[in-house]
C-alpha cells in the first residue's frame, strides 16, 4: 500500500470515525459526511488515472457533482433546522416531532 493510498484510506476512516462519535452538531456531521466524499473522490480518481480505462473517466466527476449536491441540501437543512428550532444540536432533533 502506497503512502498516497494509506493517507486516503485514513482520511476517510477519520471522517466516518468523527461522524461516528461526535454527533452534537449539524455543522460537524456534514463536514465529516463531506470529508468522506472528498476523500472518496480523490481515492477514484487516484484509481482511475492509474488503470487508464477511459470509460470510468466521468465516475469521479459525477460524484463530486452528486457531493455538491449533498452539500447544498445539507446546508439548507441546516438553515431550516436553525430557523425553526433555535440551534443546530442533533439532540434536539427528534423525528416524531419534526
Amino acid at each position: 500500500m502506497s503512502t498516497m493510498q494509506f493517507s486516503l484510506f485514513m482520511t476517510f476512516t477519520l471522517a466516518i470515525l468523527g461522524l461516528s462519535m461526535h454527533r452534537t452538531h449539524l455543522v460537524s456531521a456534514l463536514l465529516c459526511i463531506e470529508g468522506m466524499m472528498l476523500a472518496l473522490f480523490a481515492t477514484f480518481t487516484m484509481i482511475f488515472s492509474t488503470l487508464q480505462i477511459s470509460t470510468l473517466a466521468p465516475a469521479p466527476i459525477m460524484l463530486l457533482a452528486f457531493s455538491a449536491c449533498e452539500a447544498g441540501t445539507g446546508l439548507a437543512l441546516l438553515v431550516a433546522t436553525s430557523r425553526t428550532h433555535g440551534n443546530d444540536h442533533l439532540k434536539n432533533l427528534n423525528l416524531l416531532q419534526c
